[in-house]
């Protein structure tokens, strides 16, 4: 299976990083490509995504995470790529780790998710020192 695996640090405490990693609401703050965020009432694991520039595309995604271990796993349910976030906590900062796994159908994808992730990743870091303070 393609795939790639990212790493940043982050000067904010991963309780700072968790809150932005955990809420899709927020993703359109941080995510490149993310317009807009909406999660269904009645699934709380589940919401949809509409990528930028693209109002009629909607992308139901499943996030599930653990606190304890300071793991988010984002799954797109249309074309089944999974982004797996770490957070570990990292002198009074947070290193933040993200594996990208695509299906082989998807491949062609990996170079612009690549690029896409390392953007998120540098602005995630960023939002989460500035909210910290």
């Amino acid at each position: 299976m393609p795939g790639f695996e990212l790493s940043g640090r982050s000067r904010a405490p991963v309780e700072e990083v968790w809150k932005l990693l955990y809420d899709p609401s927020r993703f359109p703050e941080w995510w490149a490509g993310v317009e807009t965020v909406q999660s269904p009432a009645t699934e709380p694991d589940e919401y949809v995504l509409w990528p930028t520039g693209y109002p009629d595309f909607p992308m139901p995604q499943r996030l599930r995470g653990s606190r304890a271990e300071g793991r988010v796993t984002i799954s797109c349910q249309i074309s089944d790529l999974e982004f797996s976030w770490q957070l570990t906590p990292d002198g009074d900062g947070t290193l933040i780790q993200v594996t990208v796994a695509l299906p082989e159908r998807e491949a062609h994808r990996l170079a612009g998710q690549r690029e896409v992730i390392t953007t998120s990743l540098g602005r995630l870091a960023q939002l989460a020192q500035d909210e910290a303070g």
